[in-house]
């Protein structure tokens, strides 16, 4: 999309050097807010609910990735999302004392709203679901296929559909970030082609 396009979706806010794949579908953006040197690629849902969407700089989204829910979702800085993750910031109680689904009234159903937080330099393994009311902290690593249903702490490596930390992440790309922002120019552009 181009800077036209982008504007007249109607975000709240959009950065510099934005690239969205014309195929990525937004509801309500103008309760979203994208930084600059963000790539969101195809068939990437957003929806944002009351609490809105915040997307840092640096960001990039997969294809395939859903975002939605009522509650706020935050993507900080530096972090990323592999292919076809999806996080909810709202979710149906299933066990069977209330309805389930967006088309029945609100009194008859049971839905857990918290915010999603994903840190800094934060990145999300393709294929991982992540439930309402968890924080993957700065620089933890989800591995690809991975249930997120409690939070993640900083710099932790977490696996699987229960989430076991499986190991620690380096941290050197905490310099690169510093060593980046000395060297690069402002009007640093980014490839917009799929990797």
């Amino acid at each position: 999309m181009n800077p036209a396009d982008l504007n007249a979706l109607g975000f709240s806010e959009v950065g510099e050097n934005v690239s969205i794949d014309s195929t990525a579908l937004f509801y309500n953006p103008s309760q979203i807010s994208i930084g600059s040197n963000v790539r969101i690629d195809a068939y990437s849902v957003i929806s944002a609910g009351s609490g809105g969407i915040s997307i840092g700089d640096h960001v990039h989204i997969g294809a395939y990735v859903l975002l939605v829910g009522a509650a706020r979702i935050e993507l900080h800085s530096y972090s990323g999302l592999s292919g076809r993750v999806s996080i909810y910031s709202s979710n149906d109680d299933y066990k069977g004392d209330a309805l389930t689904g967006p088309t029945v009234p609100d009194e008859f159903r049971k839905v857990t709203r918290a915010p999603v937080t994903i840190g800094r330099h934060v990145v999300v393994g393709a294929g991982s679901v992540i439930l309402p009311g968890v924080t993957i902290a700065e620089g933890a690593c989800v591995g690809a296929l991975s249930l997120i249903r409690r939070d993640v702490p900083s710099f932790k490596i977490v696996a699987g559909h229960l989430a076991r930390i499986v190991g620690e992440r380096k941290r050197d790309f905490l310099e690169l970030e510093l060593r980046m922002k000395a060297e690069t120019s402002d009007d640093f552009r980014f490839s917009a082609r799929s990797e």
